[in-house]
Protein backbone atom coordinates (compact mmCIF):
# COMPACT_ATOMS: atom_id res chain seq x y z
CA UNK A 1 0.00 0.00 0.00
CA UNK A 2 1.48 3.27 -0.73
CA UNK A 3 1.57 6.29 1.71
CA UNK A 4 -0.45 9.11 1.63
CA UNK A 5 1.23 12.50 0.91
CA UNK A 6 1.27 15.33 3.42
CA UNK A 7 -1.39 17.23 1.00
CA UNK A 8 -3.41 13.79 0.42
CA UNK A 9 -3.12 13.00 4.52
CA UNK A 10 -4.44 16.49 5.50
CA UNK A 11 -7.40 16.25 2.77
CA UNK A 12 -8.21 13.01 3.90
CA UNK A 13 -8.23 14.19 7.78
CA UNK A 14 -10.51 16.64 6.90
CA UNK A 15 -12.60 14.52 5.00
CA UNK A 16 -12.91 12.13 8.11
CA UNK A 17 -14.27 14.98 9.83
CA UNK A 18 -11.23 15.29 11.89
CA UNK A 19 -9.73 18.40 10.86
CA UNK A 20 -10.13 20.74 13.93
CA UNK A 21 -7.61 18.32 15.25
CA UNK A 22 -4.90 20.00 13.31
CA UNK A 23 -6.12 23.45 14.23
CA UNK A 24 -3.04 24.72 16.33
CA UNK A 25 -3.73 25.67 19.95
CA UNK A 26 -2.89 29.01 19.58
CA UNK A 27 -5.48 29.64 17.18
CA UNK A 28 -7.77 28.03 19.65
CA UNK A 29 -6.66 29.49 22.88
CA UNK A 30 -7.25 33.53 20.80
CA UNK A 31 -10.77 32.82 19.57
CA UNK A 32 -11.51 31.76 23.13
CA UNK A 33 -10.27 34.73 24.39
CA UNK A 34 -12.05 36.50 22.17
CA UNK A 35 -15.69 35.18 23.43
CA UNK A 36 -14.53 35.24 27.11
CA UNK A 37 -13.12 39.10 28.21
CA UNK A 38 -10.96 38.96 31.55
CA UNK A 39 -10.63 41.30 34.02
CA UNK A 40 -6.78 39.78 34.58
CA UNK A 41 -3.85 42.93 34.45
CA UNK A 42 -6.76 45.36 33.65
CA UNK A 43 -6.06 48.67 35.60
CA UNK A 44 -9.53 50.04 36.95
CA UNK A 45 -10.34 53.05 39.18
CA UNK A 46 -13.55 52.44 41.51
CA UNK A 47 -15.04 55.78 42.40
CA UNK A 48 -17.96 56.02 44.82
CA UNK A 49 -20.02 58.34 46.99
CA UNK A 50 -22.61 60.72 46.34
CA UNK A 51 -26.56 60.16 47.92
CA UNK A 52 -25.79 57.29 50.37
CA UNK A 53 -29.14 55.72 49.61
CA UNK A 54 -28.22 54.04 46.79
CA UNK A 55 -25.06 52.38 49.51
CA UNK A 56 -22.08 53.61 47.38
CA UNK A 57 -19.88 52.26 50.29
CA UNK A 58 -21.15 48.77 50.65
CA UNK A 59 -20.92 48.81 46.68
CA UNK A 60 -16.82 48.46 47.42
CA UNK A 61 -17.78 45.20 49.69
CA UNK A 62 -19.56 43.68 46.93
CA UNK A 63 -17.49 44.69 43.71
CA UNK A 64 -14.19 45.53 44.65
CA UNK A 65 -13.02 42.17 46.24
CA UNK A 66 -14.77 40.23 42.77
CA UNK A 67 -12.85 42.76 40.57
CA UNK A 68 -9.27 41.46 42.18
CA UNK A 69 -10.37 38.23 42.10
CA UNK A 70 -10.79 38.28 38.53
CA UNK A 71 -7.07 39.60 38.35
CA UNK A 72 -7.79 43.57 38.03
CA UNK A 73 -5.36 46.13 39.35
CA UNK A 74 -8.06 48.28 41.33
CA UNK A 75 -7.86 51.73 42.50
CA UNK A 76 -10.63 52.78 45.13
CA UNK A 77 -11.75 56.26 45.51
CA UNK A 78 -13.87 58.23 47.42
CA UNK A 79 -12.99 61.55 45.24
CA UNK A 80 -13.79 62.52 42.17
CA UNK A 81 -10.68 64.51 42.03
CA UNK A 82 -9.55 61.32 41.18
CA UNK A 83 -10.42 62.32 37.34
CA UNK A 84 -7.97 65.33 37.48
CA UNK A 85 -4.98 62.43 38.41
CA UNK A 86 -3.59 62.63 34.55
CA UNK A 87 -0.90 59.68 35.19
CA UNK A 88 -3.90 57.62 36.86
CA UNK A 89 -6.27 58.27 33.74
CA UNK A 90 -3.93 57.52 31.53
CA UNK A 91 -3.35 54.13 32.94
CA UNK A 92 -6.51 53.36 33.35
CA UNK A 93 -8.22 50.37 30.85
CA UNK A 94 -12.27 51.16 33.22
CA UNK A 95 -13.61 53.68 35.30
CA UNK A 96 -16.35 52.18 37.56
CA UNK A 97 -18.54 54.99 39.27
CA UNK A 98 -20.80 54.69 42.05
CA UNK A 99 -21.88 58.58 42.31
CA UNK A 100 -25.43 59.37 42.38
CA UNK A 101 -26.50 63.21 41.73
CA UNK A 102 -23.61 65.19 43.53
CA UNK A 103 -22.00 67.93 41.51
CA UNK A 104 -18.61 67.51 38.66
CA UNK A 105 -16.89 70.18 38.09
CA UNK A 106 -16.07 71.36 35.11
CA UNK A 107 -12.39 70.14 34.92
CA UNK A 108 -13.26 67.01 36.76
CA UNK A 109 -15.41 66.74 34.03
CA UNK A 110 -13.54 67.58 31.02
CA UNK A 111 -10.89 64.91 32.32
CA UNK A 112 -13.49 62.01 32.67
CA UNK A 113 -14.61 62.69 29.42
CA UNK A 114 -11.24 62.75 27.45
CA UNK A 115 -10.59 59.81 29.13
CA UNK A 116 -13.13 57.39 27.95
CA UNK A 117 -12.78 59.17 24.25
CA UNK A 118 -9.77 58.34 24.34
CA UNK A 119 -10.49 54.40 24.73
CA UNK A 120 -11.06 53.83 28.22
CA UNK A 121 -14.52 52.11 29.82
CA UNK A 122 -16.89 53.74 31.56
CA UNK A 123 -19.57 50.98 33.48
CA UNK A 124 -21.64 51.35 36.78
CA UNK A 125 -25.56 50.94 37.27
CA UNK A 126 -28.80 52.35 38.67
CA UNK A 127 -28.45 55.99 39.93
CA UNK A 128 -24.31 56.03 40.11
CA UNK A 129 -23.75 56.94 36.51
CA UNK A 130 -27.62 56.91 35.54
CA UNK A 131 -28.20 59.68 37.75
CA UNK A 132 -25.02 61.39 38.09
CA UNK A 133 -24.25 65.41 37.98
CA UNK A 134 -28.15 66.39 36.39
CA UNK A 135 -26.60 69.65 34.96
CA UNK A 136 -23.65 68.36 33.02
CA UNK A 137 -25.72 67.30 29.84
CA UNK A 138 -22.11 66.20 28.06
CA UNK A 139 -21.54 63.34 30.76
CA UNK A 140 -25.16 62.26 30.53
CA UNK A 141 -24.53 62.56 26.56
CA UNK A 142 -21.33 60.00 27.54
CA UNK A 143 -23.45 57.62 29.48
CA UNK A 144 -26.56 57.63 27.12
CA UNK A 145 -29.70 57.86 29.17
CA UNK A 146 -30.56 60.16 32.43
CA UNK A 147 -32.95 59.04 35.06
CA UNK A 148 -35.94 61.17 35.60
CA UNK A 149 -38.50 58.95 37.36
CA UNK A 150 -39.58 56.26 39.38
CA UNK A 151 -43.24 56.06 39.08
CA UNK A 152 -44.12 54.30 42.43
CA UNK A 153 -40.64 53.55 44.30
CA UNK A 154 -39.93 50.09 44.91
CA UNK A 155 -41.99 47.94 43.61
CA UNK A 156 -42.39 44.45 41.36
CA UNK A 157 -41.75 44.80 37.89
CA UNK A 158 -40.25 42.59 34.74
CA UNK A 159 -36.91 42.80 32.71
CA UNK A 160 -37.23 41.24 28.99
CA UNK A 161 -34.15 40.30 27.63
CA UNK A 162 -34.10 41.58 24.05
CA UNK A 163 -30.35 40.65 22.41
CA UNK A 164 -30.28 37.19 23.30
CA UNK A 165 -27.17 36.91 21.21
CA UNK A 166 -24.50 39.57 22.57
CA UNK A 167 -22.28 37.99 25.40
CA UNK A 168 -23.82 40.26 28.14
CA UNK A 169 -27.26 38.55 27.89
CA UNK A 170 -26.87 35.58 26.05
CA UNK A 171 -28.08 32.19 27.96
CA UNK A 172 -29.91 34.20 30.20
CA UNK A 173 -33.81 34.37 30.53
CA UNK A 174 -36.24 37.24 31.51
CA UNK A 175 -36.82 37.75 35.35
CA UNK A 176 -38.71 39.63 37.85
CA UNK A 177 -37.46 42.57 40.43
CA UNK A 178 -38.51 43.71 43.55
CA UNK A 179 -36.75 47.34 43.33
CA UNK A 180 -37.26 51.10 41.79
CA UNK A 181 -38.28 50.61 37.99
CA UNK A 182 -36.31 53.23 36.13
CA UNK A 183 -38.01 55.43 33.34
CA UNK A 184 -35.26 57.28 31.35
CA UNK A 185 -34.59 59.55 29.02
CA UNK A 186 -32.71 57.59 26.12
CA UNK A 187 -30.48 58.10 24.06
CA UNK A 188 -31.64 56.46 20.58
CA UNK A 189 -28.45 55.32 19.39
CA UNK A 190 -27.83 53.06 22.15
CA UNK A 191 -27.61 49.01 22.17
CA UNK A 192 -30.36 47.88 23.87
CA UNK A 193 -30.10 44.46 24.99
CA UNK A 194 -33.56 44.51 28.23
CA UNK A 195 -36.17 46.28 28.19
CA UNK A 196 -38.72 46.96 30.67
CA UNK A 197 -42.72 47.81 30.66
CA UNK A 198 -44.62 50.25 32.40
CA UNK A 199 -48.28 49.96 34.24
CA UNK A 200 -50.62 52.65 34.61
CA UNK A 201 -51.32 51.66 37.76
CA UNK A 202 -48.93 55.13 39.42
CA UNK A 203 -48.87 57.29 36.45
CA UNK A 204 -51.73 56.72 34.06
CA UNK A 205 -50.45 58.27 31.15
CA UNK A 206 -47.22 55.84 30.71
CA UNK A 207 -49.12 52.84 30.72
CA UNK A 208 -47.41 50.41 28.46
CA UNK A 209 -44.82 52.21 27.74
CA UNK A 210 -41.47 50.25 27.11
CA UNK A 211 -38.25 51.47 28.66
CA UNK A 212 -34.65 50.08 28.02
CA UNK A 213 -32.73 48.48 31.30
CA UNK A 214 -29.69 47.59 29.84
CA UNK A 215 -27.18 48.88 27.07
CA UNK A 216 -23.78 49.31 25.33
CA UNK A 217 -22.60 52.27 23.55
CA UNK A 218 -19.45 53.84 23.06
CA UNK A 219 -18.49 57.97 23.24
CA UNK A 220 -15.07 58.14 21.44
CA UNK A 221 -13.40 54.94 21.01
CA UNK A 222 -14.49 54.13 25.38
CA UNK A 223 -16.96 51.62 25.57
CA UNK A 224 -19.80 52.13 27.65
CA UNK A 225 -22.00 50.01 29.68
CA UNK A 226 -24.99 50.50 31.61
CA UNK A 227 -28.00 48.68 33.87
CA UNK A 228 -30.58 50.87 35.59
CA UNK A 229 -30.90 48.23 38.41
CA UNK A 230 -28.90 47.96 41.06
CA UNK A 231 -31.24 50.51 43.60
CA UNK A 232 -29.44 48.51 46.82
CA UNK A 233 -26.67 45.84 46.35
CA UNK A 234 -29.38 43.36 48.01
CA UNK A 235 -30.73 43.48 44.44
CA UNK A 236 -27.32 42.40 42.55
CA UNK A 237 -28.08 38.52 42.87
CA UNK A 238 -28.92 36.14 39.90
CA UNK A 239 -29.12 37.78 36.65
CA UNK A 240 -28.86 41.27 37.64
CA UNK A 241 -25.51 40.42 39.13
CA UNK A 242 -24.02 38.13 36.29
CA UNK A 243 -25.48 40.89 33.80
CA UNK A 244 -23.39 43.52 35.71
CA UNK A 245 -20.12 41.45 35.87
CA UNK A 246 -20.21 40.84 32.27
CA UNK A 247 -20.23 44.02 31.21
CA UNK A 248 -17.85 45.28 33.15
CA UNK A 249 -15.73 42.83 31.45
CA UNK A 250 -17.17 44.24 28.18
CA UNK A 251 -16.48 47.70 29.09
CA UNK A 252 -12.94 47.16 30.39
CA UNK A 253 -11.72 45.90 26.75
CA UNK A 254 -12.37 48.85 24.83
CA UNK A 255 -8.67 49.52 24.28
CA UNK A 256 -7.94 46.10 22.92
CA UNK A 257 -10.67 45.38 19.97
CA UNK A 258 -12.14 46.85 17.35
CA UNK A 259 -15.34 49.35 17.71
CA UNK A 260 -18.24 47.30 17.19
CA UNK A 261 -20.73 48.53 14.88
CA UNK A 262 -24.57 49.30 15.34
CA UNK A 263 -26.98 52.16 13.83
CA UNK A 264 -30.81 51.61 15.26
CA UNK A 265 -32.39 54.38 15.93
CA UNK A 266 -35.93 53.98 17.13
CA UNK A 267 -37.57 56.66 14.96
CA UNK A 268 -37.37 55.13 11.46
Amino acid sequence: MKSLSRRNFVKSTIAAGTGALLVPNAVLATSKQKEQPSLKGKKVLYVYGGWKGHEPTESVEVFVPWLRSEGAEVTVSDTLDSYLNEKLMNSLDLIIQMWTMGEITKEQEKALLAAVKRGVGFTGWHGGIGDSFRNNVEYQFMVGGQWVAHPGGVLDYSVEITNHKDPITKGLKDFSMHSEQYYMHIDPNVNVLAITEFSGDNTSWIDKCVIPVIWKKYFGKGRIFYSSLGHVMSDFKGEPLEIQKRGIRWAAESKYHPKEKWVNPVYR
